[in-house]
């Protein structure tokens, strides 16, 4: 039995002994089933021989421009010597490694001080990031006591460190993989989307999970309206302002609130830096939007049903960054500004970073074009140019503005 069935399978089992499961519980199972899940069985899935491609394995300069910003952080913090780093779903650990590569080539003394404590969902992952990180002669700056499993939300714990911190929380690209709700209006009222064997008789809609033979021996899946599973996706719903239209179908994370109130525990002081594809809640949730954002991703391809080939494919969600933000502010944090990737890059150096490496004698011709593509992508508001950015701090200075938003022309709003 193939693992992609064996996953299935046991999805359809857990169906067939509990009936209709939510979506949350699905995506927790696709992904991050510690056996069959998407994060346990692909190592390289952020590359670009993987399913797709992250702006710090884009190309270093990425990890170099924010370097200069933790830089410009740990000053504003009167230079700690025990700064800490703390990156969610940290991967194989590149954007950590060449942000060490980018203080190291800046001199800046930062780089004898950081401490790095990676959060990574896939044993395997963790163990090949600690190697990683040993290789490069930085094994004495990594803190971690393991890999950590998913929360009862679907939140992804600490997996290691000293507890609580004085430095910088990074969560780039992390929190769209949170497992998510799907729910939909219809007419008044308020439903939610749970996942059913597609051949169990039951009253599905739209029959999903057949795409290239998506669950093998074990069959397919599709979608079943019924009654919330719980009165919180209501209440997350009121709590951002929105009321969706009348068929209107969308994703609700309240893996969101454990994760900025961990955050907020966790942080003594410092800053938290999220990077993702998301919105404020009135754009996430305007009623143009008919399905919502939930997707997945194979072989850089796009596609719109979530429920075939489980295992197989990563599937994401954009992320609500006023539930976001809203999270860390009543955990005691304050929000220093929302602003584009592209804006921020550029905010906190990336045009002279550019400058300076198209100077140099070392770059030629082929490595000029692989950084002015990788710098064009980084910048397009249609890729990773339009990601958001959101910065906040605890017990910091909020003047002058930090460097990447020193553009900021995004609001919450």
């Amino acid at each position: 039995m193939s693992d992609e069935t064996r996953l299935a399978g046991r999805i359809r089992a857990e169906i067939d002994a509990g009936g209709p499961m939510t979506f949350e519980r699905f995506m927790e199972l696709v992904l991050y089933d510690p056996l069959d899940g998407y994060y346990a069985t692909r190592a390289d899935r952020p590359t670009r021989q993987g399913d797709f491609l992250t702006a710090p394995e884009l190309h270093p300069i990425f990890g170099h421009v924010l370097s200069r910003q933790l830089g410009e952080m740990w000053e504003r913090l009167g230079r700690p010597a025990g700064f800490t780093v703390r990156e969610y779903g940290a991967g194989a650990g590149t954007l950590m490694l060449t942000v060490m590569a980018g203080l190291a080539v800046d001199g800046s003394p930062l780089h004898h001080v950081l401490r790095y404590e990676p959060v990574e969902a896939s044993p395997r992952g963790l163990a090949e990031l600690v190697e990683r990180w040993a290789a490069a002669g930085l094994a004495d700056r990594i803190v971690t006591d393991g890999p950590a499993g998913l929360g009862p939300r679907g939140e992804l714990p600490a997996s290691g460190g000293s507890g609580r911190l004085t430095g910088v929380v990074i969560a780039n690209e992390f929190l769209d993989a949170l497992p998510v709700h799907r729910v939909a209006r219809r007419g008044a009222e308020l439903l939610e989307l749970y996942v059913v064997a597609a051949d169990s008789g039951a009253d599905a809609l739209r029959g999903a999970g057949t795409e290239r033979g998506a669950a093998g021996d074990a069959g397919g899946f599709a979608w079943q309206e019924g009654p919330p599973s719980t009165p919180a996706l209501a209440e997350r719903l009121a709590s951002v302002g929105v009321e969706l239209a009348d068929g209107q179908e969308a994703e609700v994370c309240l893996g969101l609130d454990h994760w900025t109130s961990e955050v907020a525990d966790l942080l003594v002081r410092g800053f938290v830096i999220v990077l993702d594809y998301g919105h404020p809640a009135a754009e996430l949730y305007r009623s143009t939007r008919r399905r919502g954002t939930v997707m997945a991703y194979r072989d850089h391809v796009a596609y719109d049903d979530p429920l075939a080939e489980p295992g197989r494919r990563d599937v994401t969600a954009h992320v609500d960054f006023t539930t976001v933000a809203g999270g860390l502010e009543a955990g005691g944090l304050s929000v220093l500004g929302l602003t584009s990737q592209a804006e921020f890059l550029l905010g906190a150096g990336l045009e002279e970073l550019f400058a300076a490496r198209r100077g140099d004698p070392a770059t030629d011709l082929a490595a000029y074009f692989e950084l002015r593509g990788s710098i064009l992508r980084l910048l397009d508001p249609r890729a990773l140019g339009g990601f958001r950015v959101l910065v906040a701090g605890r017990g910091v200075a909020v003047e002058p503005t930090l460097r990447g938003l020193s553009r900021v022309r995004s609001s919450l709003s």
